[in-house]
C-alpha cells in the first residue's frame, strides 16, 4: 500500500442499538494510509460508535467496512484498558496470543515504549503514572503488536491542556515515522492544527471531509463545542 491509498474504507454503514435507536445511517468515508485524520461531530453524532465498529467491538447492521492492516484501539479513559500492575507487563500482555519467545517480547516492549518516550518507566506501577503517561502506555500496547491503524477515542479528554497537545504531537510523529494511519475522535478544534485531514459526522452520516483548517473555520462559525 502506498501513502494516500485508503487504509480505512466505510461504505453505507448503518448501526442501531438493540432497543431500536439508530446511530449511523448510510455512513461512508475513507481515511488515507500514512495520514493522521480526526473525526468530529456533536454528542450523539455517532463518532464513538463508528470507532468501535472499526475496532471490531460492535457489529454492523448494514454496509461494508474494510481495514487494510492490524488495528489498535485507545479508549478515552486508559484505566479501562490498562490491566497489569506495571508499564512493561501491560505492554507485554497484548503479545500473549502471538506466542513469542521471552526475548522477542522484551524487544517488542522496549521498542514500543521507546517510541512513546516511556522506556525508562518500564518497571513503574501503572497507578503511579499521570493521565498522559497512561495514554502513552495504551498506545505502546498497540505499537508492540505492530498495528497499522490506530483508533483513538477522545484520548485527551481527561488530560490537562499541556498534556493534550503533547499527546497529539506524539501521535502525529508516530504516524509519520512509522507510516501508520490514525483516526482520532475529538471535540477540541485546536487539535485540528496537527492533523492531515478531518471528517465531520452529523446525524449518523459523514457530511464533510478534507482540509482541517477549512472544517475548523466552518465549525467555529457554527459555534461547535
Amino acid at each position: 500500500m502506498t501513502i494516500g491509498d485508503p487504509a480505512i474504507e466505510v461504505r453505507g454503514l448503518s448501526f442501531e442499538w438493540p432497543q431500536g435507536k439508530s446511530v449511523l445511517h448510510d455512513c461512508s468515508l475513507d481515511v488515507p494510509h500514512g495520514e493522521f485524520w480526526m473525526l468530529l461531530g456533536t454528542n450523539g453524532s455517532g463518532k464513538s460508535t463508528l470507532l468501535r465498529i472499526l475496532a471490531g467491538l460492535l457489529p454492523i447492521a448494514g454496509g461494508k467496512v474494510r481495514l487494510r492492516g492490524q488495528v489498535g484501539f485507545v479508549f478515552q479513559n486508559p484505566d479501562r484498558q490498562l490491566i497489569m500492575p506495571t508499564v512493561g507487563a501491560d505492554v507485554a500482555f497484548g503479545l500473549v496470543e502471538e506466542r513469542l519467545s521471552v526475548a522477542q517480547v522484551r524487544q517488542r516492549v522496549g521498542e514500543a515504549l521507546a517510541l512513546v518516550n516511556l522506556q525508562a518507566l518500564q518497571q513503574r506501577p501503572i497507578y503511579a503514572l499521570s493521565g498522559g503517561q497512561k495514554q502513552r502506555v495504551a498506545i505502546a500496547g498497540a505499537l508492540a503488536r505492530h498495528c497499522d491503524i490506530l483508533l483513538l477515542d477522545e484520548p485527551t479528554a481527561l488530560l490537562d491542556p499541556d498534556g493534550q497537545i503533547d499527546l497529539v504531537v506524539q501521535v502525529k510523529q508516530l504516524v509519520k515515522e512509522r507510516q501508520m494511519t490514525a483516526l482520532w475522535v475529538t471535540h477540541r478544534l485546536d487539535e485540528l492544527d496537527y492533523c492531515d485531514g478531518a471528517i465531520l459526522l452529523d446525524g449518523g452520516r459523514a457530511v464533510d471531509r478534507g482540509d482541517p483548517q477549512r472544517l475548523k473555520r466552518r465549525l467555529t462559525a457554527r459555534q461547535f463545542p
